[in-house]
């Protein structure tokens, strides 16, 4: 496939003037130069990417989406809702992982800035704690003055637009539901330490237990994001016996982990132990999880509508917050707690 360093050899010019030509910027190039491109590119049939086509356009129609990781189904069904919108209004959407490092989004941020893109969607959670936040809402506030759109899908204060859901209300309404089925001794499985959202669904699930007078029955124990968290999380739970009544756990991928750990012990879920998880991912779907639904997909796309509808506007596109509502989804992985024990 010819493309646009083609163009410019068959021309017998740079790659950057050949790329003013084609796009249509008002950058100056002589009426004879600009014929040889021309010329070349009709003589090599010279079609640019749409992403090619993003990139070199003075009003870039590529939107940036920064995922803390890329495998972790509940950004997957974010960037479905972000793609979707942007595909169907003639966008480009650029998907990159960041790891959860703050330093990375700065970096990633850089290049979305190289690329003149149109908005740049944060995904993930922040940290409580993060040495590395006074150089991310530097380069946020550079990005918006170079009229870069930029929105952030958590709570984090980085002065754009912020479209969420109220995480300590999921935790504290799912833990709600396994109180009223009669269980007293709860543990929660954290998310990754440190993390915003690690904080706040657990704060939500202290605060019910303790509304419900049950705070010596909570329980909080290191986890993670993925399977493998939630399964070594609830094999040391197994092994200092008693079990709880019931598991919750910070996100679905989590809490599968943990029905994985607790039949593969032989402990009957929900008949001897309840297990509840958050995002009601295909996942909790297929396996009949309890959970909470959080609109991620709506997320996404209202974040790719935001970033349509604003630009160019970007200087003054504010900071308010749009929350989204939550669902209790009740399945057949929890049940009221037995008389005995």
């Amino acid at each position: 496939m010819t493309s646009l360093v083609d163009v410019a050899r068959a021309a017998g010019v740079a790659v950057a003037t050949a790329s003013r030509v084609l796009s249509g910027s008002d950058h100056p190039v002589s009426a004879k130069t600009r014929a040889k491109v021309v010329a070349a590119a009709e003589k090599l049939d010279y079609s640019p990417s749409a992403l090619a086509r993003a990139m070199v356009s003075p009003n870039s129609r590529l939107m940036g989406v920064l995922v803390s990781d890329i495998v972790n189904p509940y950004f997957s069904v974010i960037a479905r809702g972000v793609d979707d919108v942007a595909t169907r209004a003639g966008y480009v959407t650029m998907l990159s992982n960041v790891d959860r490092s703050t330093a990375t989004e700065i970096s990633r941020l850089q290049a979305m800035r190289d690329y003149r893109a149109a908005g740049v969607i944060f995904a993930g959670s922040g940290y409580v704690d993060d040495p590395h936040r006074p150089g991310l809402l530097k380069a946020v506030r550079q990005a918006r003055e170079q009229g870069i759109l930029a929105v952030s899908l958590a709570d984090r204060d980085l002065g754009c637009p912020t479209i969420t859901v109220d995480h300590h209300a999921a935790a504290h309404d799912i833990t709600d539901h396994l109180v009223a089925l009669g269980h007293r001794r709860i543990t929660f499985i954290e998310g990754p330490s440190g993390m915003t959202v690690t904080r706040q669904r657990r704060e939500g699930f202290l605060a019910r237990m303790r509304d419900a007078g049950l705070g010596g029955g909570a329980r909080c124990v290191p986890g993670g994001f993925d399977y493998e968290a939630g399964h070594t999380a609830t094999l040391r739970l197994i092994a200092r016996r008693p079990l709880p009544d019931a598991v919750l756990a910070a996100n679905d991928e989590v809490a599968v982990g943990a029905l994985g750990a607790l039949r593969q012990a032989g402990i009957d879920v929900p008949g001897e132990i309840s297990v509840a998880g958050i995002n009601d991912l295909r996942v909790a779907q297929h396996v009949g999880l309890t959970t909470v639904s959080l609109p991620l997909y709506e997320m996404g796309s209202l974040a790719a509508r935001h970033i349509i509808e604003s630009a160019p506007g970007a200087a003054t596109d504010g900071a308010a917050t749009t929350t989204l509502s939550h669902r209790l989804v009740p399945r057949e992985t929890t049940a009221r707690r037995p008389p005995e024990r």
